[in-house]
């Protein structure tokens, strides 16, 4: 059994008193423990603010981002053991655990070429500037410099690889040291990402601190020019935020949270036709990929009515062939869902789902899982439910069900309609828009981007390049309004914001353009 440690104050540490066992899900046996009792938060957050705020600090844009390359080149190094930990602690199949490890790698690339691509400067200057007086000798611009304090991360369970690099690969890049904390339950992942790290001398001291265990008494000490991003339920959000240290030192706060992400078939798709069938995969794959454990997972699906029975039968056909079971075999194509609190709060909403809806596929997930001990691990089967008066569902529109479940919903067809069942959401984080009809999309997408962080917008022409509404991309933004949490990370230079202050500069222009120089 492993004991995972906490890497602060330039050393790992072991935490003291107790533990929370992390456990295979498709065995529930204990493979490890964590805890971070007896660790000086207050310690960790000074160290990364004197020494790796400082270093990172001298470091250009673009020797920054040669950091970033050189993590990803050593996460890809060690992918076979990270994806093996992922099956064991996470109940991934391989498959799952790779699009976790491999977005972590590929976000860590990303914007090492961005970094690359800004070169040998230290600030950036936002915008254009502007003449205030009668003369040039009177000009503005806005600069963006890297906040003086700590950037602490706080992510989720169901990406402990990818969700550790798309924060510290923009914290890091916009010269800000960083304190992650994983979820405990699926944190050996994340850990031992960590110890690649450390073991490969890849990061200057300080810059990267790493925290396995709960987070105690650590937001106590966050300060004004300190950022704290969260990922994770509104619920826990709501607590971070009201936080006295938060409030009173003005932290400056990034949450991305709940979202019931919708996908919109317009009338104009065709059963048969490219854009119906990549409408098809794109819902059947985020019921089932990391077992719905995504925060980009389509949650509700919203289908014209003269479509019901053919969208029906397509994901009836899709779903009720997907095999259930232990990860570790072949033949299997959906894992457990990560912890046995998961499993209880996914079957308490699907029965809460079911006071409201119809049974369509996989009735309230009842399954026997392959190559399973009876009563053994955190297993559900994919499910789909059917509101014919979507309106009158409410538990469609006001609780997710973090797990491979989705809910159909009729509507007549009509742009404005889908718009509006869309936002009885009230904010997500995505919404797939299906069609090939240009005055259709004319209507939907304005009416529909408000509600939402952003829109995929299916359609054939770009049906074999894309990897589905579930993948975030790094150059585009990635959260989303509302219940999503009102945050905004990634967006390559737009995600670097969070950890930058943004000041406006006043004098001759010709200092100023001076001052600005690279180097």
């Amino acid at each position: 059994m492993k004991r995972l440690e906490s890497y602060v104050c330039g050393g790992w540490v072991a935490g003291q008193g107790p533990v929370t066992a992390l456990i295979n899900p498709s065995t529930d046996e204990v493979i490890g423990e964590c805890g971070s009792g007896g660790i000086d938060m207050a310690a960790a957050l000074a160290y990364a603010r004197a020494r790796g705020g400082p270093a990172l600090r001298e470091l250009t844009f673009a020797q920054r981002g040669q950091i970033l390359r050189a993590m990803s080149k050593v996460l890809h190094g060690g992918r076979e053991e990270l994806i093996a930990l992922a099956i064991e602690n996470g109940g991934n199949t391989r498959s799952d655990a790779k699009f976790d490890i491999d977005g972590a790698i590929f976000t860590l690339s990303s914007y090492g070429e961005l970094g690359h691509a800004l070169g040998d400067r230290k600030l950036l200057v936002d915008g254009e500037g502007v003449q205030l007086g009668r003369t040039a000798r009177f000009y503005g611009e806005h600069v963006l410099t890297p906040r003086r304090g700590v950037a602490v991360h706080v992510n989720a369970f169901n990406f402990p690889a990818w969700g550790l690099a798309e924060k510290a690969a923009t914290a890091l890049l916009a010269g800000m040291p960083v304190v992650s904390k994983p979820a405990s339950a699926t944190a050996m992942v994340a850990w031992r990402m960590m110890q690649i790290f450390v073991d490969a001398k890849v990061l200057p001291d300080g810059a990267l601190s790493f925290l396995c265990g709960s987070a105690g008494k650590l937001l106590d000490s966050l300060a004004g020019q300190d950022v704290l991003a969260f990922t994770g339920s509104s619920v826990t959000a709501r607590t971070l935020r009201s936080g006295e240290g938060v409030v009173a030192r003005s932290v400056h706060v990034n949450v991305e949270a709940d979202s019931l992400n919708a996908a919109v078939l317009a009338p104009d798709v065709a059963p048969g036709s490219e854009t119906w069938n990549l409408f098809v995969a794109d819902v059947s794959r985020d019921i089932t990929q990391k077992t719905g454990q995504k925060c980009t997972a389509i949650r509700r699906v919203m289908v014209p009515e003269s479509r019901l029975a053919d969208v029906s039968e397509a994901l009836s056909a899709r779903l009720t062939s997907v095999v259930v079971g232990n990860p570790t075999e072949e033949s299997v194509q959906m894992g457990p869902l990560a912890t046995r609190a998961q499993l209880d709060d996914v079957k308490s909403g699907i029965a809460r789902l079911a006071r409201e809806t119809e049974a369509l596929v996989g009735g309230e997930g009842e399954v026997k899982p392959r190559g399973v001990a009876e009563g053994k691990g955190c297993f559900v089967a994919p499910v789909v439910r059917l509101a014919r008066d979507p309106r009158a569902a409410a538990s469609v529109h006001e609780h997710e069900v973090f797990g491979p479940v989705a809910t159909i919903c009729v509507y007549s067809g009509a742009a404005e309609e889908a718009a509006e069942l869309v936002g009885l959401g009230d904010g997500g984080l995505v919404a797939s828009i299906y069609s090939d009809e240009r005055d259709w999309l004319r209507a939907a997408v304005p009416a529909m981007a408000p509600l939402n962080g952003r829109l995929y917008l299916g359609s054939e022409k770009m049906a074999s390049q894309s990897p589905g509404p579930g993948t975030v991309m790094p150059q585009l933004v990635h959260g989303g309004p509302g219940r999503a949490g009102g945050g905004e990370e990634l967006g390559g230079l737009r995600g670097m914001s969070l950890y930058q202050q943004r000041t406006a500069l006043q004098g001759d222009k010709s200092l100023l353009a001076a001052i600005l120089e690279p180097g």
